[in-house]
Protein backbone atom coordinates (compact mmCIF):
# COMPACT_ATOMS: atom_id res chain seq x y z
CA UNK A 1 0.00 0.00 0.00
CA UNK A 2 2.20 2.36 1.01
CA UNK A 3 4.69 1.72 -2.36
CA UNK A 4 1.67 2.43 -4.46
CA UNK A 5 0.82 5.55 -2.72
CA UNK A 6 4.83 6.90 -3.36
CA UNK A 7 4.17 5.53 -6.87
CA UNK A 8 0.91 7.89 -7.34
CA UNK A 9 2.50 10.27 -5.92
CA UNK A 10 5.70 10.53 -7.98
CA UNK A 11 3.57 10.36 -10.87
CA UNK A 12 1.48 13.45 -10.01
CA UNK A 13 4.30 15.37 -9.20
CA UNK A 14 6.39 14.15 -12.62
CA UNK A 15 2.72 14.66 -14.87
CA UNK A 16 3.07 18.86 -13.31
CA UNK A 17 6.56 19.51 -15.59
CA UNK A 18 7.19 18.83 -18.61
CA UNK A 19 10.89 16.98 -18.92
CA UNK A 20 12.59 20.45 -20.45
CA UNK A 21 11.43 22.53 -17.78
CA UNK A 22 12.85 19.87 -15.07
CA UNK A 23 16.23 20.11 -17.04
CA UNK A 24 15.56 24.10 -17.13
CA UNK A 25 15.44 24.22 -13.52
CA UNK A 26 18.36 21.69 -12.78
CA UNK A 27 20.47 23.33 -15.03
CA UNK A 28 19.54 26.87 -13.32
CA UNK A 29 20.12 25.54 -10.03
CA UNK A 30 23.61 23.74 -10.95
CA UNK A 31 24.88 27.44 -12.40
CA UNK A 32 23.40 29.37 -9.10
CA UNK A 33 25.50 26.88 -7.07
CA UNK A 34 28.35 27.84 -8.74
CA UNK A 35 29.05 24.60 -10.63
CA UNK A 36 28.47 25.72 -13.90
CA UNK A 37 28.87 29.16 -15.52
CA UNK A 38 26.11 31.64 -14.35
CA UNK A 39 25.91 35.41 -15.71
CA UNK A 40 23.83 38.32 -14.49
CA UNK A 41 21.78 40.71 -17.13
CA UNK A 42 21.00 44.04 -15.89
CA UNK A 43 18.60 46.19 -18.26
CA UNK A 44 18.48 50.23 -17.65
CA UNK A 45 14.77 49.90 -19.64
CA UNK A 46 12.56 47.18 -21.02
CA UNK A 47 12.28 48.61 -24.34
CA UNK A 48 11.71 45.55 -26.99
CA UNK A 49 12.75 45.52 -30.86
CA UNK A 50 11.11 44.55 -33.98
CA UNK A 51 12.64 41.60 -35.39
CA UNK A 52 13.08 43.25 -38.72
CA UNK A 53 15.27 45.37 -37.11
CA UNK A 54 18.65 46.27 -38.52
CA UNK A 55 21.51 46.45 -35.71
CA UNK A 56 25.35 47.34 -35.93
CA UNK A 57 27.50 45.85 -33.79
CA UNK A 58 30.63 47.51 -32.62
CA UNK A 59 33.34 47.57 -29.47
CA UNK A 60 34.56 50.42 -27.72
CA UNK A 61 39.02 50.48 -27.54
CA UNK A 62 38.54 49.75 -24.11
CA UNK A 63 40.75 46.93 -22.49
CA UNK A 64 39.60 45.35 -19.42
CA UNK A 65 42.15 45.61 -16.53
CA UNK A 66 44.02 42.71 -14.91
CA UNK A 67 45.75 40.09 -16.74
CA UNK A 68 43.61 38.16 -18.89
CA UNK A 69 44.28 40.17 -22.69
CA UNK A 70 41.40 39.53 -24.48
CA UNK A 71 41.15 39.38 -28.45
CA UNK A 72 40.29 42.96 -29.46
CA UNK A 73 37.12 42.90 -30.92
CA UNK A 74 36.21 39.61 -28.96
CA UNK A 75 32.41 41.51 -27.27
CA UNK A 76 31.52 42.62 -31.11
CA UNK A 77 32.26 38.82 -32.27
CA UNK A 78 30.52 37.04 -29.46
CA UNK A 79 27.96 39.75 -30.04
CA UNK A 80 27.22 38.76 -33.64
CA UNK A 81 27.48 35.16 -33.01
CA UNK A 82 24.37 35.54 -30.71
CA UNK A 83 22.39 38.08 -32.22
CA UNK A 84 22.54 36.77 -35.87
CA UNK A 85 20.04 33.80 -34.69
CA UNK A 86 17.23 36.33 -33.68
CA UNK A 87 18.20 39.40 -36.00
CA UNK A 88 18.53 38.20 -39.64
CA UNK A 89 19.73 42.26 -40.61
CA UNK A 90 22.73 42.38 -37.91
CA UNK A 91 26.67 43.40 -39.18
CA UNK A 92 29.42 44.29 -36.96
CA UNK A 93 32.47 46.54 -37.03
CA UNK A 94 35.92 44.44 -38.09
CA UNK A 95 37.75 45.89 -35.53
CA UNK A 96 37.30 48.49 -32.03
CA UNK A 97 36.26 51.50 -32.81
CA UNK A 98 35.39 54.82 -30.33
CA UNK A 99 31.44 55.69 -29.78
CA UNK A 100 31.53 58.43 -32.79
CA UNK A 101 32.89 56.35 -35.64
CA UNK A 102 31.02 53.83 -34.35
CA UNK A 103 27.84 55.47 -34.96
CA UNK A 104 29.14 56.89 -38.30
CA UNK A 105 29.67 53.38 -39.45
CA UNK A 106 26.19 52.08 -38.39
CA UNK A 107 24.25 55.12 -40.08
CA UNK A 108 26.52 54.37 -43.53
CA UNK A 109 25.65 50.80 -43.83
CA UNK A 110 21.88 51.84 -42.50
CA UNK A 111 21.39 50.60 -39.76
CA UNK A 112 18.40 51.59 -37.36
CA UNK A 113 20.26 50.44 -34.15
CA UNK A 114 24.22 50.67 -32.95
CA UNK A 115 25.03 47.99 -30.33
CA UNK A 116 27.87 49.18 -28.57
CA UNK A 117 29.81 47.01 -25.99
CA UNK A 118 32.72 47.17 -23.55
CA UNK A 119 34.73 44.86 -21.88
CA UNK A 120 35.13 46.45 -18.39
CA UNK A 121 36.59 43.69 -16.37
CA UNK A 122 38.25 40.56 -16.72
CA UNK A 123 39.73 38.10 -13.94
CA UNK A 124 41.39 35.03 -15.53
CA UNK A 125 41.68 32.93 -12.89
CA UNK A 126 44.72 29.82 -12.79
CA UNK A 127 42.47 27.05 -14.82
CA UNK A 128 45.60 24.62 -15.51
CA UNK A 129 49.16 23.37 -14.83
CA UNK A 130 50.18 26.37 -17.27
CA UNK A 131 48.23 29.03 -15.75
CA UNK A 132 49.68 28.45 -12.11
CA UNK A 133 53.33 28.33 -13.88
CA UNK A 134 53.05 31.46 -14.51
CA UNK A 135 50.97 33.53 -12.08
CA UNK A 136 51.91 30.66 -9.05
CA UNK A 137 49.82 32.43 -6.30
CA UNK A 138 47.04 29.86 -4.59
CA UNK A 139 44.81 33.24 -4.24
CA UNK A 140 44.50 33.28 -7.88
CA UNK A 141 43.06 29.61 -7.95
CA UNK A 142 39.26 29.74 -9.13
CA UNK A 143 36.88 30.30 -11.31
CA UNK A 144 37.41 33.43 -14.07
CA UNK A 145 34.69 36.33 -13.98
CA UNK A 146 34.14 39.31 -16.90
CA UNK A 147 31.79 42.27 -16.83
CA UNK A 148 30.74 44.00 -20.07
CA UNK A 149 28.32 46.81 -20.85
CA UNK A 150 26.16 48.02 -23.63
CA UNK A 151 24.80 50.39 -25.06
CA UNK A 152 21.63 49.83 -27.36
CA UNK A 153 21.17 53.78 -29.43
CA UNK A 154 19.48 54.27 -32.66
CA UNK A 155 21.13 55.52 -34.71
CA UNK A 156 19.36 58.69 -36.57
CA UNK A 157 18.40 60.04 -32.69
CA UNK A 158 21.41 59.31 -31.08
CA UNK A 159 18.70 58.34 -27.76
CA UNK A 160 20.11 55.67 -26.01
CA UNK A 161 17.48 52.69 -26.26
CA UNK A 162 18.83 50.13 -23.79
CA UNK A 163 21.96 49.97 -21.38
CA UNK A 164 22.67 46.99 -19.89
CA UNK A 165 25.58 45.22 -17.64
CA UNK A 166 26.54 41.82 -18.03
CA UNK A 167 28.16 39.89 -14.92
CA UNK A 168 29.40 36.88 -15.54
CA UNK A 169 31.43 33.98 -13.68
CA UNK A 170 32.56 30.70 -14.46
CA UNK A 171 31.53 27.42 -12.52
CA UNK A 172 33.55 24.69 -10.95
CA UNK A 173 33.28 22.12 -13.34
CA UNK A 174 33.60 24.55 -16.44
CA UNK A 175 36.80 25.89 -14.98
CA UNK A 176 39.71 24.02 -16.59
CA UNK A 177 40.98 25.91 -19.47
CA UNK A 178 38.75 28.32 -19.62
CA UNK A 179 38.86 32.17 -20.05
CA UNK A 180 36.92 35.24 -19.17
CA UNK A 181 36.03 35.28 -22.94
CA UNK A 182 34.52 32.19 -22.70
CA UNK A 183 31.85 33.37 -20.50
CA UNK A 184 30.48 36.17 -22.92
CA UNK A 185 28.47 33.59 -25.94
CA UNK A 186 25.41 32.64 -23.84
CA UNK A 187 24.41 35.87 -22.01
CA UNK A 188 24.85 38.16 -25.13
CA UNK A 189 22.96 35.52 -26.74
CA UNK A 190 19.66 35.61 -23.72
CA UNK A 191 19.75 39.60 -24.31
CA UNK A 192 18.74 39.50 -28.16
CA UNK A 193 16.01 36.94 -26.82
CA UNK A 194 15.43 39.93 -24.51
CA UNK A 195 14.94 42.60 -26.81
CA UNK A 196 12.85 40.82 -28.59
CA UNK A 197 10.44 39.90 -25.74
CA UNK A 198 10.96 36.12 -25.93
CA UNK A 199 13.12 35.57 -22.25
CA UNK A 200 12.46 37.38 -18.81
Amino acid sequence: MRSLILLLTLMALGGCMKVSDLTDGALYQLSDAGFLDHSETRRASPWRLQPDSFIYIAQGHFVPPGNAYPRPNVVAEEAFDGFVEYFPMVRRARNPAGLEESLSQARAVGAHYLLYARFANADDRIGTAEDWEDQEGLDRLGVDHSVIQLMLIETNTRYLVDAARIRSRGGFLTFYDARPDDLLGPPLQDYARRLLGLSD
